[in-house]
């Protein structure tokens, strides 16, 4: 049967103290909504609902960039979870099967953990919450267990002492069927200490209703919340640390894993070596047997099996690079397709441009993409020996074989197997050197007089 799922992402996030909506800020490359959204995929959801309030349409936009079926609802006022789960309602109307209500802040639920709570549910237990044992119990609210019957959830606020006194707490997160659970909202009221509606009273809503309510655990790390700039540093910390372990139990070699940073979608085939201090930016796939070398950045890129990286390499999005290349030291690579076993190894800039098989780039070269308005492709054929320090300006084409001369100036199309040289002549002035360096050497002994 379908799922549904919500995610509350209404929050202003004042202690950010930022102008951005709290549920963009950034954890490993996505934004913190992305990543309840990627564990609510586990159910496979048919059909997403995003409920957003403070920057809404900036919220909307990014919701759109990662899957255009999104829905976006907007909770105009802060009233409370079960007011913010309520705006979802018109945008799911005859949704059938489950529904999660996940939120944007809290980026680290398990997907097996919400199998297990869907699981819950296929036991036949109408309303299952989510619980976790923390280290320091705090001010969350407390889940009061009779067996394995939630029988209610009490808030800090609303709580006594004995209530206070249990370990197990609320994490928000709750299932249930998608028709009941707006039912039970429908009964909430805001007779308590804020004056809002909580979504926790559906627990004792349905138990006046004869209806099975139950909790499952999960560790208290996949409940952890980020509210402030410190929760986002501690978050990424998190996240890195189990990237990093993930590659290393996948085949991964890291040299030092402490130094190396992933996205949230990298990913790394077995047998490649990562050394120190590289960081993958979103969108990049690695083949197995490459070699990712120190200080490189990588973004938006594909590297193919036994291929060779930096040290200090940049790749931006667009550059598609196949088995056995290299690219080596100070060398930039922007939407362009770099065949097999093809050589750029030192000092380079390849923009918007193929570079076929076999083919070797000389130190300093560069493809002149960009006129001020339009970008331009260059096309270099398999074979073929760009010279270093050639400025290649783009529309050109180099042929199979073909070759350029060192500090070429190319702008017009070279055939297959054509020497191009692009160079004025050099002209050598028997003696003018000897004379400029005495008359300058002059000049600066009288410029050193007179400031004495």
């Amino acid at each position: 049967m379908s799922a549904t799922l919500i995610v509350l992402a209404a929050g202003q996030g004042t202690r950010m103290n930022s102008d951005l909506p709290k549920v963009l800020h950034q954890v490993a490359g996505a934004p913190l909504f992305a990543h309840a959204l990627a564990s609510g995929a586990a159910l496979s959801p048919a059909r997403t609902v995003l409920v957003a309030g403070h920057g809404i349409d900036r919220v909307r936009e990014a919701a759109a960039e990662l899957d255009p079926e999104i829905t976006v609802v907007e909770q105009a006022e802060q009233l409370g979870t079960a007011h913010a789960v309520a705006q979802a309602r018109p945008a799911l109307e005859g949704a059938t099967g489950d529904a999660v209500v996940l939120y944007g802040d809290t980026p680290f639920i398990s997907g097996e953990t919400l199998r297990r709570m869907a699981a819950a549910r296929a036991e036949g237990h109408a309303v299952v919450v989510l619980g976790f044992e923390p280290a320091d119990p705090a001010r969350y609210g407390r889940l009061v267990m009779e067996g394995d019957r939630l029988a209610r959830i009490v808030e800090y606020k609303d709580a006594s002492e004995a209530d206070r006194a249990i370990g197990l707490c609320n994490s928000g997160v709750v299932m249930a069927d998608a028709e009941a659970l707006f039912d039970l909202i429908d009964a909430v009221g805001n007779d308590n200490a804020s004056g809002e509606y909580y979504l926790t009273d559906i627990v004792a809503i349905a138990n006046d209703k004869s209806l099975s309510c139950t909790a499952v655990t999960c560790p208290e790390a996949e409940t952890m919340g980020v509210n402030t700039r410190g929760d986002l540093v501690r978050a990424e910390a998190v996240f890195q640390q189990a990237a990093r372990n993930a590659a290393l139990e996948d085949g991964v070699t890291l040299t030092a894993p402490e130094t190396v940073f992933f996205s949230h979608d990298t990913v790394v085939g077995r047998d490649s070596v990562v050394e120190p201090n590289v960081v993958f930016g979103p969108g990049v796939s690695v083949e197995s047997g490459a070699t990712i070398r120190a200080f490189s950045h990588l973004e938006g890129c594909h590297v193919g099996n036994g291929a060779v990286i930096g040290p200090y390499a940049r790749l931006r999005p667009g550059a598609e690079l196949s088995n056995d290349v290299r690219v080596g030291n100070f060398v930039e690579i922007k939407s362009a397709q770099i065949s097999d076993g093809a050589k750029v190894n030192h000092l380079s800039y390849i923009g918007d441009a193929s570079i076929g098989a076999g083919t070797n780039v000389g130190a300093g070269t560069i493809t002149c993409n960009y006129d001020g308005v339009f970008k331009h492709r260059t096309e270099i054929g398999e074979r073929a020996f760009i010279g270093s320090d050639t400025m290649l300006v783009a529309p050109v084409s180099i042929g199979d074989e073909a070759m350029t001369a060192s500090g070429s100036v190319i702008t017009g199309d070279v055939p297959e197997g054509a020497l191009a040289l692009g160079r004025a002549r050099q002209v050598n002035k028997e003696g003018l050197a000897r004379r400029m360096f005495d008359r300058l050497k002059s000049l600066k002994a009288k410029s050193t007089k007179q400031v004495k």
